[in-house]
């Protein structure tokens, strides 16, 4: 990184150290117009994957059915972790479960986005003092909290839309572009201890 500053310092970028000229390509096309281009196409095609983890699951059928229609935020469920970038967590997680859904993450692409809902995603809910739940935030770094047990789906809705504000106003998207990097992940549990019980472990740790 310092080689690639110094060379824009001079205002160069070397053809031949491809580290140096594919930052040095990315810094220049997030400049401008091109940045905003990012985090607004980002915002309008958030596609939640599909992993319900709770019984605040009900509350997502409902909240992309016909009457609710979530699509037309600009989001769209599907089915497969490789294909997404959101992941909205369902209400409780369990400790068994915790270990999917980190695993689902980390095979979502980057930049990725995380939305905890209802009260037991908050702290727990009605089993807040279980032996056998996890908090969401100590399994993945949670980006929005919808209150409620259930949030209707009219909350769910606007949980999408306060995530594309974010998205938009901080720059989320085209920052990683450049960055490649996501700050809070130090908050999170290593995967040794989510997934330890079934021979997994590694990655973010």
């Amino acid at each position: 990184m310092a080689q690639v500053q110094e060379r824009a310092k001079e205002g160069k970028a070397y053809i031949g150290n491809l580290e140096v000229a594919a930052q040095l390509a990315k810094e220049s096309l997030i400049k401008g117009t091109i940045a905003k281009v990012v985090d607004w196409a980002t915002a309008f095609s958030l596609w939640p994957v599909h992993l319900m983890t709770s019984c605040c699951g009900c509350e997502i059928g409902a909240a992309w059915g016909p009457r609710f229609d979530n699509e037309r935020y600009g989001s769209l469920p599907w089915v497969s972790p490789r294909q997404t970038n959101l992941i909205i967590i369902e209400g409780t997680v369990t400790k068994k479960m915790a270990c999917t859904v980190r695993i689902t993450w980390e095979q979502m692409p980057f930049p990725k986005f995380v939305i905890a809902m209802g009260a037991c995603s908050l702290d727990g809910g009605i089993f807040y003092n279980s032996y056998n739940i996890v908090r969401p935030w100590q399994v993945v770094p949670v980006d929005i909290y919808i209150p409620g047990c259930p949030p209707r789906p009219e909350a769910v809705a606007r949980s999408i839309v306060e995530l594309q504000k974010i998205i938009r106003s901080r720059g989320v998207a085209s920052k990683w572009v450049v960055e490649g990097v996501r700050k809070d992940l130090k908050y999170i549990l290593p995967k040794e201890d989510l997934c330890g019980w079934r021979g997994e472990g590694g990655g973010y740790s």
